[in-house]
């Protein structure tokens, strides 16, 4: 049923997202959407290991809607499709871009962050947690429907 949920998405969002980090191979990018996490908890993103302070790319146009520092997630960006249908989450940064700020619009490939272990993250396993969610009507950016980004990204390569 999520995977039906994915296409039809896909097919109803008109544009593909970009990758989040650049010069992704298919080997690079793991499932870990369905892994468990802590206490049963679904993981609900994907994890990409790269180098501390690699640069994060806007996956697709949109708004960035709040930046937020978690003990979880630690720095994180929150941003919006031009739509307003979905969430795009981005955590464990090391940093933020110079500039980005609540509200900024940032173009699909443009540098948002740096791949980082904030949060609960692993300081010897570095990665970007990227998570993507379907908005409710109220467009709480903590809220939402979880969509897999694993078949999104490996459509972007």
């Amino acid at each position: 049923m999520r995977l039906l949920s994915v296409l039809l998405w896909l097919s109803a969002a008109g544009d593909d997202i970009g990758l989040p980090i650049a010069g992704l191979r298919k080997a690079d990018i793991q499932d870990t959407y369905s892994q468990t996490r802590g206490n049963d908890r679904q993981h609900e993103a994907v994890d990409i290991l790269a180098p501390r302070g690699t640069p994060v790319h806007a996956v697709v146009d949109g708004v960035v809607k709040k930046l937020f520092l978690s003990k979880p997630g630690g720095i994180t960006v929150y941003q919006f499709d031009v739509c307003e249908e979905r969430s795009f989450y981005y955590a464990h940064l090391d940093r933020y871009a110079n500039g980005l700020k609540e509200g900024r619009f940032l173009k699909r490939g443009e540098v948002l962050g740096y791949v980082g272990f904030t949060g609960n993250a692993n300081p010897k396993a570095p990665h970007l947690h990227f998570a993507i969610f379907e908005l409710r009507p109220d467009k709480k950016w903590w809220e939402g429907t979880p969509v897999n980004p694993y078949p999104l990204l490996l459509r972007a390569l």
